[in-house]
């Protein structure tokens, strides 16, 4: 028996309060999410998903919750608890796709790391020809960094202990979300306490969406995966064609981008980066999977972030533009130079 769609808030710990008026700058409402999946690949499925609605102060509006029918094997029922008996007669994305929509419209899209909630619904979206009505994402786990928090982690039940909120029935959607609000309320109330600049990110729905063909399988499409075994780990990088320019050497600021340069990517992007990686390379560009004193550019939108690429790209001296600067210079490359 699926549970019922609405189940009661939670009062959250006490806040610190802001002084002075509240920053102009901020959003006027945002949509705490969490999903459940069948896996962590591209082609995977929701199972469940839940959203808490929170007013321009973090204060809750309201709570929504739904299991979804995937279509296919659930994957880790261990983990998010859900069968498949129990998911034969939820409805499928398609069905819930409008309530979603209505529980998102006009409001930042709120999750722990934003990125893979966000390329799950967008995906979701994209195969029922449609678009999650969402500008921008806020990632939580961004958040507690620029907040410096003091914490041995970043995992959801570290930053709930942390603020003191109780983990009822962890890797279940709605309470994963109820959480997710409560601790995200005071962390707001930092930042705005602050005047801290959100770590908002702009969100880029698909437009197209196809199925990546399973090397296992000689049928592609939606019914030959509906009964694959759940394999934990992301699928391997689709394979491309190599680059057929030689690597001109680095990007210099402010000229343009030449057919050839070997370019790197690190951290979340808004456009889903295997779509952005294909721009890339379409454009003649040599993706390289990591970064090396060969690489012409490293692409990130968040360039003081303690990862390898960005780390190495400051001991190499690599150039590092953003994602938005990234995609007007692939609206101009050069021709590869001859010779």
């Amino acid at each position: 028996m699926l549970e019922d769609h609405q189940a009661a808030a939670t009062q959250a710990p006490a806040q610190q309060s802001v002084s002075g008026s509240w920053p102009s700058g901020y959003p006027a409402g945002y949509a705490v999410v969490d999903v459940e999946t069948t896996g962590l690949s591209r082609d995977d499925r929701i199972v469940s998903a839940a959203v808490y609605q929170l007013d321009a102060k973090g204060e809750v509006e309201d709570h929504w919750y739904t299991a979804v029918n995937p279509q296919r094997d659930p994957g880790p029922t261990w983990i998010h608890g859900l069968t498949a008996d129990m998911l034969a007669d939820a409805p499928l994305f398609a069905e819930i796709a409008g309530d979603l929509s209505d529980r998102l419209a006009g409001r930042v899209l709120v999750a722990h790391n934003a990125e893979f909630d966000w390329a799950m619904i967008a995906r979701e979206y994209a195969r029922t020809q449609g678009a999650a009505p969402v500008d921008h994402r806020l990632c939580t786990i961004k958040l507690s960094k620029a907040l410096a928090l003091p914490l041995r982690n970043h995992k959801l039940e570290t930053l709930a202990a942390y603020f003191g909120v109780a983990q009822r029935r962890a890797h279940h959607a709605l309470d994963d979300a109820r959480v997710l609000a409560e601790v995200f309320r005071p962390s707001l109330h930092q930042a705005a306490g602050a005047r801290l600049p959100l770590p908002l990110l702009a969100c880029r729905p698909l437009t197209v969406w196809t199925e990546l063909p399973d090397p296992d399988e000689e049928t592609d499409g939606e019914l030959a995966r509906r009964d694959r075994p759940w394999r934990a780990g992301r699928r391997p990088a689709r394979r491309r064609a190599p680059c057929p320019y030689p690597n001109p050497g680095r990007w210099e600021p402010g000229g343009r981008l030449v057919q050839g340069m070997r370019v790197a990517f690190s951290g979340d992007t808004s456009v889903e980066r295997e779509l952005l990686e294909d721009r890339a390379a379409a454009a003649g560009l040599q993706v390289a999977p990591t970064l090396s004193r060969l690489t012409s550019l490293l692409v990130t939108n968040d360039p003081e972030a303690a990862t390898a690429k960005v780390i190495r790209a400051r001991a190499f001296g690599t150039p590092v533009v953003d994602e938005a600067a990234f995609t007007r210079l692939l609206d101009d490359v050069a021709p590869a130079r001859e010779g």
